[in-house]
């Protein structure tokens, strides 16, 4: 596992720097997209290249991490929608080039192992943004979530619904209870993991996600097992850290090939 501490305003473009460099080396990479706050500036810095520098994903596909149960198609934080209005429709994606885990699926079940199939059929994930939440759940896997979990309905837990009550005007009874999320071991196969957080709030999760037991009480510490994580955090999200020190030292003597 990779830590990076950086300042808040650098971790958009460090993680849109992996994303350019796969792209550029594969222009048919597989890319998971994460909704949230912490992956905004990532998608901004995307967009920016796609329209300046001329940055294609013309050529390449996307997965959804996650999508909540019950929102009505065209609800403005159905997070297919989000996705659309964040990245998708910014760059050049294909016609049917994201795809995203079906909320209104009348089988729920069977939405879900159609999902997992065609993350499959497409060669699996490249390189899959992530971000985590406060009680250290990554996509919507909540603490007790199995570590060998696929995609699956979930219920949210009351903090979670709490943290994204803030999308839903401050309003708690208009977010959601259940969600469909990407497993800990579907997200696992990605053969990337860039996941960022920044802020004190997400410290003690970044604490545990980094340094902590492997727990399914901080569902994210499934990473230690994964064998290319980049976490990329600023100064307050790092503030619990107890070997800060050491990645800020680690980071600054990287040689200058070595990449994320």
């Amino acid at each position: 596992m990779e830590v990076v501490i950086a300042p808040a305003a650098e971790l958009g473009r460090l993680a849109a720097d992996a994303i350019e460099d796969l792209l550029r080396a594969r222009p048919t990479a597989v890319v998971g997209l994460a909704t949230g706050s912490s992956p905004l500036a990532v998608y901004d810095e995307l967009a920016r290249r796609h329209a300046e520098d001329g940055l294609s994903f013309a050529r390449a596909r996307a997965f959804m991490l996650d999508e909540y149960v019950g929102l009505p198609a065209d609800h403005p934080e159905r997070y297919r929608n989000v996705i659309e209005k964040e990245i998708a429709s910014r760059v050049d994606f294909a016609p049917g080039a994201v795809q995203g885990p079906d909320g209104l699926a009348d089988d729920v079940i069977g939405a879900c192992a159609a999902y997992e199939q065609a993350i499959a059929d497409a060669g699996g994930v490249d390189l899959q943004i992530l971000g985590i939440g406060t009680d250290g759940h990554i996509a919507f896997n909540e603490p007790g979530s199995s570590l060998a979990s696929r995609t699956r309905i979930k219920t949210l837990t009351r903090q979670t619904r709490e943290d994204n009550a803030r999308f839903f005007g401050g309003d708690l009874s208009q977010v959601p209870t259940h969600c469909l999320t990407q497993g800990l071991a579907t997200i696992m196969s990605a053969r990337h993991l860039v996941l960022l957080a920044s802020g004190r709030g997400k410290a003690e999760a970044i604490h545990q996600l980094v340094e902590g037991p492997v727990s399914a009480m901080w569902p994210g510490t499934v990473l230690q097992h994964h064998p290319h994580v980049t976490v990329l955090v600023d100064d307050a999200a790092a503030s619990r850290l107890q070997l800060a020190d050491y990645y800020r030292e680690t980071y600054a003597s990287k040689p200058d090939w070595q990449h994320l």
